[in-house]
């Protein structure tokens, strides 16, 4: 968890983020990146500009925050091998890939997430691959039907869990879950 204390960087535009992030990728351990909120009409990046150029050096965004009426804060910091990569950041890094931005500190990491499976890890789940154990217990509860009438995202909500267990009794849990909690529906 990032510490409310720790450096913040405020740049308005994405190349004066790409040049902060160039400098210290390899030696900061992350940054509050600060922003101005839109209703102060000042100059703000977007977050796809943001996480697209902390994509580009191997970094990632996690936690936000408020810091006053005007400012708010993005947690970056270097991604950690097994942190799983979302579909929206592999299409960054195509993006990236094509207008010739990617750096090497970024294909690196993909190289370890691919390595490490955590490349792929939330294939299934974001594409709302049922897998075997859940839609056994579905089928099991009667639920199947129930399981399909919930939108998209709660599903990927999920399935995304099922992915990011570590244990096979966690998992085992979290499918007795969703099952039960639609056995009712």
């Amino acid at each position: 968890m990032p510490s409310d204390d720790a450096e913040q960087v405020h740049c308005e535009d994405p190349a004066a983020w790409r040049a902060w992030l160039l400098r210290n990728h390899d030696s900061s351990s992350g940054v509050w990146l600060v922003s101005w909120r839109r209703p102060t009409g000042r100059p703000a990046m977007t977050y796809d500009e943001s996480v697209t150029e902390a994509v580009a050096v191997g970094w990632v965004d996690s936690q936000a925050k408020t810091i006053d009426e005007e400012r708010s804060a993005l947690w970056f910091g270097p991604r950690r091998p097994g942190s799983p990569w979302a579909g929206t950041n592999k299409v960054r890094v195509t993006r990236l890939e094509s207008d010739g931005r990617m750096t090497d500190a970024g294909r690196r990491v993909i190289e370890i997430a691919k390595a490490d499976g955590s490349w792929t890890l939330l294939d299934d789940a974001e594409a709302l691959v049922v897998p075997d154990d859940l839609a056994v217990a579905l089928a099991d509860a009667g639920a199947t039907d129930a399981w399909f009438a919930q939108t998209q995202s709660v599903q990927k909500a999920s399935l995304t869990k099922l992915a990011l267990a570590k244990r096979a009794q966690t998992r085992a849990k979290y499918v007795g879950q969703i099952a039960e909690g639609l056995e009712a529906r």
